[in-house]
C-alpha cells in the first residue's frame, strides 16, 4: 500500500495523539488494549513511545514487513528527529536505513549529518558514512565513517575535531585556526572524554604535533579532569619557566588543580588550588611550595641556604541558617617577596569579612547575623605585613572584635532610632618604638562602646529638606604595656568617657528643565554641636604635643565621602568635637540620553582649632581645606572623575583623577594620584594606566604601566600583543619591573598564554 504526502490537518491529528505508528505497529496494538493511563507529552507533542513520520511517499510491504518512505522524510521519536531523502525500515531485523542528505537532531541540540545511516529501531545505535556532527559550543567533528554504538558512545574513523569556524563569511571553505586529526576518535559521554589514536594537531591546516594517544574532556562535560592551558615565561629572575596546570575533578562538588612551575635558573615551584562546595557554602584554598635558596636582587642568582618556602591563601564562607553565616580566611607566606619572585597573581583580594591593606595578608574567623533591622558580627584576625618596613610583631591580634546595631521599629518622635554596640581587644608582642634589639612590649588595649543614633527627615512642598539628628556614645578603655619613649617605662590605665553630638542637615535644591537636560543646583549644609571630648592620651612627643590612642583611624583621609559627617573619623578612638558647620554646594546636569555631570565643592568651618586632627589632614584649623569632586559621563563609553583637596591658597594638597573609556575597539583607563601631605610626610605621586586595543577583528594590543612620579621611575610596565578568534586566544606579554621592592632587583620577562576553546578553557570551572 502507498500513501502520498499527508495534509496539514492530518499532520495536526497525528501530533494530537492519533500518531501514525508505522515503525512500531505492534506496540500500538498492545497499548490500545492496555488500561487507560495518563500520558505526558514530550516537547514535540508526542507521548512516551509514540512516533511521528511524514514523507512524500510511504510504501508498506506487509509480506516482508518492510516500510519505505521517500521524499522529504521526517521522523520524530523520543526527542530525536531524523530527516532524509529515503528511509527503509525492516521490522524483522529491527533496522532503519536512511539515505541521502541524512540529518539527526538530538534533544540536546547536537546534530549529526551523513550520506547514509543505518540505525536500530530505537534510533540509538548504528553506522554512518561521510559522517559529520555539530555539538554544543560550536564543536565540529567529521569522519569517513562513524559507529554510533549507543547514545553514550560514538566512534569515528579518519576523523577531524575542531571548535573553530570552517567557513569564511562569504561561505567559502577555510582552514580552522586549530584542529585535531586522528585515525580513530572515540567520544565517551559516560566518562566525559574524547580519545584519539594517532592524533595530529594542526594550526591553520599545518601539522605541528603528533601524538600516538591523546584525550581531552568531552565539550559537553561540565567538568572533567585534564590538562589546562599552560603558561610559558622567560624572566631574568627564574629563567625559562613552564607552568602546566592539571585539574583533578574529585567529586561533583570538589576539584584540585596542581600547577607545577618548572624554572631553569631556580628550583621548581608547585602551585595548587583546592575547591569544595557544601550544601551550606564553599571552601577555597590556594597554596604553593618550593625548596630552594632565596632569589637575590641580582637576576637569576640565589642566596642563603636552601629551605622550604610556601604560601597559603584560603577562605571559606558558610550559611548556618537564614540569618547566621560564618567564615574564615587563612593568608600567610614564608617570604615577603615570594609572590613577586614567582609571579603569583590574585593575591590581595577580598576573601572575608575584613580586608587588609595592599601588600598585607589577613587571617580571620568571623560569624555574622543579619536581619532587616539588626546586624551582629563577631570576629578575630591577625595581619602579616609584606612591605619592607613592616614588623609583624608590632601588628595587633584582634580578638574578639564585636560590632552590632539594631533599628527600633516603630519610629520614635517621627524618626528612626538606631542602637549600636561594639567591643575590641588588641594585643601586640612588640612596640614600634625603638629598633631591635630593644623589643619593648607592645601596646595592648580593650574597648567597649554603646551608642544611640536618632535621625528624622522633613521635606517641605517647595523642596527644602531638614534632617535633625542626635547621637550619644559611651566608651570604656583598658590600656596595658603603654610605652611612649625608650625612657618612659611601661604604664597602664583605664578611661571612661561620654560624648555626643546634635545638629541638622539642610539642603534646598533648585532645578530647571531645558530642551534635553535638567540642571540642578543644591546648596548643602550641616551644623553639629559637641561638648569637649575626653580623648585617650597615651603620652607626649618630644615637642610636648599629646599622643592620642589611634588604632582604627590611621588611614583617615578628608574627602567628599566624609565632608558631611558629624564625626569625620571612621573609627572609635578619635572623636571630633566642638561647634562646626560643613557647608558646600552640588551642581548636576542630567541629560535625557543618560549622560551626566556632577560638581561638589565644600569645606568644614569650626569655632576653634582642633589638634586631634593632624596638620596634614587639612582639618586642624578653623577653616578646613577645600574639597572638590567632579564626576561625569559626557558621552557613551567615556567617564571621568576628579577629587581634590585644596588649601586656602588653592594649592593642591591631594588630588586623584581618572578616565575610563570603552567602545567596540577596546577599553582603557588612566589613574593619577598626588599626595603632598600624608601623615608620614612621604610625598606620593604616581600614574596607573592600562587598556586593550583591537587593531583588527583578530589582532590587538594590551598595555599596563605604573609610574612613580616622585622617584621618576616605572614600577612596572606591560606591553602585549594578542590574537583571538571564536576558538583561540594567544597573549604574548613583555613585562619590565624597574623599581626595587625591598631587596628584589629590576627584572624583565616575556610570558605566553594560550587558551583553546573546549581544551581546558576558563569554563572548566562550571
Amino acid at each position: 500500500m502507498s500513501f502520498g504526502r499527508r495534509s496539514a490537518s492530518a499532520k495536526r491529528a497525528l501530533l494530537a495523539g492519533v500518531a501514525l505508528v508505522v515503525l512500531a505497529g505492534g506496540a500500538y496494538d498492545a497499548q490500545a488494549q492496555a488500561p487507560a493511563r495518563v500520558v505526558t507529552p514530550s516537547p514535540d507533542g508526542l507521548a512516551d513511545g509514540e512516533l511521528y513520520m511524514e514523507a512524500d511517499l510511504v510504501i508498506r510491504d506487509d509480506k516482508n514487513k518492510i516500510t519505505t518512505a521517500r521524499g522529504n522524510v521526517e521522523v520524530r521519536y523520543q526527542g530525536r528527529t531524523l530527516r532524509a531523502n529515503e528511509l527503509i525500515y525492516d521490522e524483522t531485523l529491527g533496522t532503519m536505513r536512511a539515505k541521502g542528505e541524512t540529518t539527526i537532531i538530538n534533544a540536546d541540540g547536537s546534530v549529526q549529518y551523513a550520506d547514509e545511516i543505518v540505525l536500530d529501531d530505537q534510533m540509538k545505535a548504528g553506522v554512518a558514512t561521510d559522517f559529520s556532527s555539530r555539538l554544543p559550543k560550536n564543536v565540529k567533528m567529521a569522519a569517513a565513517s562513524a559507529v554510533h554504538r549507543n547514545d553514550r558512545v560514538n566512534e569515528l574513523n579518519r576523523a577531524i575535531y575542531t571548535p573553530c569556524d570552517i567557513c569564511a563569511p562569504d561561505g567559502a571553505n577555510k582552514a580552522p585556526t586549530w584542529s585535531i586529526k586522528a585515525d580513530r576518535v572515540v567520544q565517551d559521554r559516560d566518562r566525559q572524554l574524547v580519545y584519539y589514536r594517532n592524533a595530529v594537531i594542526q594550526v591553520l591546516g599545518v601539522p605541528v604535533l603528533y601524538l600516538p594517544v591523546f584525550w581531552h574532556p568531552d565539550p559537553q562535560a561540565e567538568r572533567k579532569s585534564g590538562l589546562l592551558p599552560p603558561e610559558i615565561a622567560i624572566s631574568e629572575r627564574r629563567g625559562l619557566s613552564y607552568e602546566q596546570p592539571y585539574l583533578f575533578v574529585l567529586s561533583p562538588s570538589s576539584d584540585l588543580t596542581l600547577s607545577p612551575q618548572i624554572n631553569t635558573k631556580v628550583a621548581p615551584f608547585l602551585n595548587g588550588e583546592y575547591r569544595k562546595r557544601f550544601y551550606s557554602g564553599a571552601l577555597n584554598a590556594r597554596f604553593g611550595y618550593t625548596y630552594d635558596k632565596d632569589i637575590a636582587a641580582a637576576a637569576g642568582q640565589t642566596v642563603n641556604d636552601r629551605t622550604s618556602r610556601s604560601y597559603i591563601l584560603g577562605s571559606g564562607a558558610f550559611a548556618i541558617n537564614q540569618d547566621w553565616r560564618w567564615g574564615f580566611t587563612a593568608e600567610r607566606t614564608s617570604d615577603d617577596l615570594l609572590f613577586d619572585k614567582y609571579d603569583i597573581g590574585g593575591v590581595y583580594e577580598n576573601r572575608g569579612l575584613y580586608v587588609a591593606d595592599d601588600r598585607r595578608l589577613i587571617s580571620q574567623l568571623y560569624a555574622v547575623r543579619q536581619k532587616q533591622t539588626s546586624y551582629l558580627s563577631i570576629a578575630a584576625f591577625t595581619i602579616q605585613g609584606l612591605r619592607p618596613e613592616d614588623n609583624d610583631r608590632t601588628f595587633p591580634i584582634a580578638a574578639p572584635l564585636i560590632e552590632s546595631r539594631f533599628e527600633i521599629d516603630p519610629q520614635i518622635a517621627g524618626g528612626r532610632l538606631r542602637v549600636k554596640a561594639s567591643a575590641v581587644a588588641l594585643t601586640r608582642d612588640q612596640s614600634p618604638i625603638g629598633a631591635p634589639p630593644e623589643h619593648l612590649p607592645g601596646l595592648d588595649s580593650r574597648r567597649a562602646t554603646g551608642e544611640v543614633d536618632w535621625r528624622a527627615t522633613y521635606t517641605t512642598a517647595g523642596g527644602f529638606r531638614l534632617s535633625p539628628y542626635v547621637q550619644a556614645r559611651v566608651d570604656a578603655y583598658g590600656i596595658d604595656d603603654n610605652v611612649t619613649s625608650l625612657t618612659s617605662g611601661v604604664s597602664s590605665k583605664s578611661v571612661t568617657r561620654a560624648m555626643g553630638v546634635m545638629g541638622a542637615d539642610l539642603s534646598y535644591p533648585f532645578f530647571r528643565r531645558f530642551k534635553d537636560f535638567t540642571a540642578i543646583i543644591e546648596p548643602l549644609a550641616q551644623v553639629a554641636l559637641s561638648p569637649d571630648v575626653k580623648q585617650v592620651v597615651l603620652g607626649q612627643d618630644a615637642t610636648g604635643a599629646p599622643i592620642y590612642l589611634n588604632e582604627d583611624s590611621i588611614a583617615f583621609e578628608f574627602d567628599e565621602t566624609n565632608l558631611f559627617r558629624a564625626n569625620k573619623f571612621p573609627g572609635y578612638d578619635l572623636y571630633e568635637d566642638g561647634i562646626r558647620a560643613n557647608v558646600g554646594g552640588r551642581a548636576s546636569i542630567l541629560w535625557d540620553d543618560g549622560r551626566r555631570a556632577t560638581l561638589l565643592v565644600g569645606r568644614s568651618l569650626r569655632t576653634e582649632t582642633n589638634d586631634v586632627f593632624t596638620e596634614q589632614s587639612g582639618l586642624r584649623s578653623k577653616a578646613s581645606d577645600w574639597i572638590v569632586a567632579v564626576n561625569a559621563e559626557p558621552m557613551q563609553g567615556l567617564s571621568f572623575f576628579t577629587r581634590a583637596r585644596l588649601d586656602d591658597e588653592l594649592s593642591v594638597a591631594r588630588a586623584e583623577m581618572g578616565v575610563n573609556v570603552h567602545n567596540k575597539w577596546g577599553s582603557g583607563y588612566v589613574r593619577y594620584l598626588r599626595d603632598r601631605a600624608n601623615p608620614n610626610d612621604d610625598k606620593v605621586e604616581n600614574v596607573d594606566l592600562g587598556g586593550q586595543l583591537r587593531l583588527t577583528k583578530n589582532w590587538g594590543l594590551t598595555a599596563y604601566g605604573n609610574r612613580d612620579m616622585e622617584q621618576d621611575a616605572w614600577v612596572i610596565r606591560d606591553l602585549g600583543v594578542f590574537y583571538t578568534d571564536e576558538c583561540t586566544r594567544i597573549d604574548v606579554i613583555y613585562r619590565k619591573e624597574d623599581t626595587l621592592r625591598g631587596r628584589l632587583g629590576p627584572s624583565e620577562s616575556i610570558t605566553v598564554r594560550l587558551t583553546l576553546a573546549t581544551l581546558g578553557e576558563p569554563l572548566y570551572g562550571n
